[in-house]
């Protein structure tokens, strides 16, 4: 008996061994669509191809429901059987979508409720993807089978890397059915439980809108002129809670069928058609590996759209350790080399998978003029080459990735305040972005918190246009300054409460002791524009901070009041000084309050002198324009951004594994291209 115990506890340590090998991998591969036609010569053609440029991966299934169920509970998988089992004979995994949207047009003619109605009460034909009420309990009734039959049919297949759910949650128009208004109405009254908690919340009593029956509750719309702050905040978070709860439902169905099983997510949770909080998915635990698409646009020269697309990275990531899968890759860009960049971009930020959007160029539907690795004839292009090269690559470093940050900031999102602060200039995700920047361009890593769900085991905490406040998130703040961390809030936050109502007290709401100010309100820096009550422009405007001027723009300025708290900074350039820059202790911490949007003009001086106090680690010291990160404590990845070559400082001796050189002192990395180094 001793003896089987031992010899299970080798076999055990043995596997987790493999399991940890194979952790240490990277995964090239692409998007691929043989519902399109199911020729089995062209797909065993396709799958030479693939086998031949080292891929590792394809991702199939999304936006092919009706492939697998063409008719009501008539399942068809044979064709696929042949697929999935080709692609296990050529040693390729599968990422396998579970296509829960677009739903097939079977189901909108017999449930004619799971229609999107537009906001004036029109049904909309599905005639393009994403025109489903996800809501509507018939679609989900349906949705929900549909991914059972597929993960129960397809769970134990060899190929099977991964279940994909659903793919681009966050897009598609809102539908304002009545079916969509009764069921807010059923939230509501078990959100509020009596009209007295509804009415105070919502406010009734302005404009003499005051609900004498739950099912007096009309929909508003977003954007509309005068629209209530407080109606708008309830109806995105119920639209919110539905888009989770069918995401729920598929992850429970996925992991009671085949609990061996990865799931990934392509989520584009922030499309401005319809935002949802995917922090609840994210925090959750359920999804075993974060995934969007990653579309940095076609330039080689600029770095913008590379920066956007790594932010979405972030954004999704939340605080999972897992690695990250960019679940589309673009294929759309016409400059050679693009491609391969931004890939190695993204292994910085945790990414283990590359998986190209598309196979092929596309014959038909919305998307026929995208280009692919193959041309619409079928005959590969240079991208399919890139692609090629990336894998070949990759094989050579992979055992060092995927990439596991270490960051000692949070930078807080809130998916309240993002739909609150659509009556501002600038939204919340912009000011986050603008936070996030300032770590992209110090090469350090930084996590984007839902700080209500986060343990905020960090030294520094940006609260960036966090513009409501709820009991729980200011609890958190509060002990995070007591406790030794130290905070740095921008303009726009604390403004309103949970219910969406601005806090009828000093401002910041529920933390001005903390800050030790009191924020009274704001001045414009330009004459406004009266149609569309925004500035027409940005002003600009300059600071004077820690002895230094600073110049930025903004199109107004929080007025700031000392409680206690000491004037680091203030603007100097408008008809007289404005404290803008504050700072007060609390406890063992600091809590440091800028009255003026988030940007890099402003927040970077600051930061630097906080990195220094606080002995945040800093990023490789490089030149700019150049990337980099030490993966572990010998191997440094460098990115050369920029069309000219960059000599990277050196001591001693260091080893090229990705191009097998060999250096002594300084080196150089040409315009354009990664170099994946070992310190001898």
């Amino acid at each position: 008996m001793k003896i089987q115990i031992k010899q299970l506890l080798i076999i055990s340590t043995l596997l987790l061994a493999t399991l940890s090998v194979k952790a240490q991998e990277l995964y090239v591969g692409t998007n691929y669509h043989p519902h399109d036609d199911k020729d089995q010569e062209k797909i065993k053609k396709d799958i030479g191809l693939m086998k031949a440029a080292g891929f590792k991966v394809v991702r199939m299934g999304h936006l092919a429901w009706d492939s697998y169920e063409p008719s009501e509970g008539k399942f068809d998988f044979q064709w696929f059987d042949f697929v999935m089992d080709m692609m296990n004979k050529a040693g390729i995994k599968v990422v396998l979508d579970i296509a829960i949207r677009p739903a097939p047009i079977w189901l909108h003619h017999k449930y004619p409720s799971i229609d999107v109605t537009s906001p004036a009460g029109n049904a909309q034909y599905p005639n393009h993807r994403y025109m489903e009420d996800v809501g509507d309990p018939m679609y989900q009734k349906y949705a929900v089978r549909y991914a059972d039959t597929l993960t129960k049919h397809y769970a134990k297949h060899p190929a099977l890397l991964a279940f994909g759910v659903d793919n681009e949650s966050g897009d598609g128009p809102i539908s304002y059915s009545e079916t969509v208004r009764k069921r807010f109405v059923i939230w509501l009254t078990k959100k509020y439980a009596t009209l007295d908690n509804f009415n105070k919340a919502w406010a009734t009593q302005r404009w003499s809108r005051r609900i004498n029956d739950f099912d007096e509750v009309g929909l508003p719309v977003t954007g509309e002129k005068n629209g209530s702050p407080e109606k708008i905040l309830d109806f995105r978070r119920f639209i919110s809670d539905e888009v989770n709860q069918i995401l729920f439902k598929v992850l429970d169905r996925v992991n009671a069928n085949a609990p061996n099983a990865l799931t990934n997510t392509n989520a584009w949770y922030y499309s401005a058609l319809k935002y949802f909080d995917y922090s609840q998915i994210a925090y959750s635990g359920k999804m075993s590996r974060g995934g969007a698409g990653f579309y940095p646009g076609n330039s080689l020269t600029t770095n913008w759209g590379v920066m956007n697309a790594l932010f979405g990275i972030s954004r999704i990531q939340f605080e999972s350790t897992n690695p990250f899968w960019c679940s589309e890759f673009t294929t759309m860009t016409a400059v050679p080399n693009s491609i391969r960049k931004s890939a190695y971009a993204t292994l910085m930020y945790g990414n283990q998978v590359v998986c190209g959007w598309t196979w092929q160029s596309m014959w038909s539907g919305e998307e026929q003029y995208l280009e692919g690795m193959l041309d619409w004839d079928g005959i590969p292009n240079r991208k399919y080459d890139e692609y090629k090269k990336m894998a070949t690559e990759f094989k050579k470093i992979e055992k060092y990735f995927p990439y596991k940050a270490s960051p000692e900031v949070g930078l807080a999102f809130s998916f309240p305040s993002q739909i609150a602060s659509g009556s501002f200039p600038e939204a919340q995700d912009q000011q986050l972005q603008s936070c996030w920047n300032l770590f992209y361009n110090r090469n350090m890593d930084a996590n984007v918190v839902e700080i209500s769900k986060s343990q905020l085991k960090y030294k520094l905490l940006f609260v960036p246009g966090v513009t409501v406040m709820d009991e729980t998130t200011a609890n958190k703040i509060r002990d995070f300054v007591k406790n030794g961390g130290t905070v740095v809030m921008t303009s726009n936050s604390a403004v309103v409460d949970e219910t969406g109502k601005v806090f009828a007290s000093t401002h910041p709401g529920r933390l001005s002791d903390v800050f030790g100010i009191r924020v009274a309100g704001y001045e414009e820096t330009e004459p406004m524009n009266e149609v569309s009550r925004t500035s027409l422009r940005g002003k600009k405007i300059e600071l004077n901070y820690n002895g230094k001027t600073v110049g930025t723009e903004s199109t107004r300025f929080d007025v700031v009041e000392s409680k206690g708290a000491e004037i680091l900074g203030s603007i100097t350039s408008l008809d007289k000084d404005y404290p803008i820059i504050t700072a007060n202790k609390y406890g063992k911490g600091r809590a440091i309050y800028v009255g003026l949007p988030a940007s890099g003009e402003v927040l970077s001086p600051l930061l630097d002198k906080l990195i220094d106090e606080l002995g945040i680690k800093k990023g490789p010291q490089v030149p700019a324009g150049i990337m980099a990160r030490q993966i572990d404590k010998n191997h440094f990845l460098y990115l050369n951004v920029t069309g000219e070559p960059k000599e990277i400082p050196m001591n001693g001796k260091s080893q090229s594994i990705l191009f097998d050189k060999s250096y002594t002192g300084n080196f150089t990395i040409a315009p354009y291209e990664p170099e994946f180094i070992e310190i001898k």
